[in-house]
């Protein structure tokens, strides 16, 4: 049997705000959206020719609010892998995302820490083959 995770779910405040960044800022592909409800969409992105999809749950509620930008627990939890970082950092620094750090160069890669608006952090990585 062959398996992959197919998407996983970023808790965010809401959905326009989050498709702007991940799509237009970002430049993720948006995959789908969704009216399930009068205040629920499914709501897909994902980087241009990834299998994973990112669903943009907007959150329902006291207990969710709480989860917004802390999924992890304030560690890097999501990882956006590239083939030339040097080239997709700076896109990404002139398109307005902010990163925590200069990049750094590691035995395993070049690497910098970014958020989402929301506060959940993420590594740009490009590593060493």
């Amino acid at each position: 049997m062959t398996t992959h995770i197919s998407a996983f779910a970023v808790v965010v405040p809401d959905y326009d705000v989050a498709i702007a960044f991940y799509v237009g800022t970002l430049g993720f592909d948006l995959i789908e959206d969704t009216q399930q409800s009068p205040t629920k969409r499914w709501v897909l992105v994902a980087p241009k020719g990834a299998q994973t999809r990112i669903l943009l749950a907007k959150a329902d509620g006291p207990v969710q609010d709480q989860a917004i930008g802390n999924q992890t627990g304030g560690r890097v939890g999501f990882f956006l892998n590239t083939d030339n970082f040097a080239k997709d950092y700076a896109k990404m620094k002139a398109a307005g995302v902010m990163f925590e750090e200069d990049p750094r160069h590691e035995s395993y890669g070049s690497v910098a820490v970014f958020c989402d608006p929301f506060g959940n952090r993420w590594d740009l990585l490009q590593l060493v083959r």
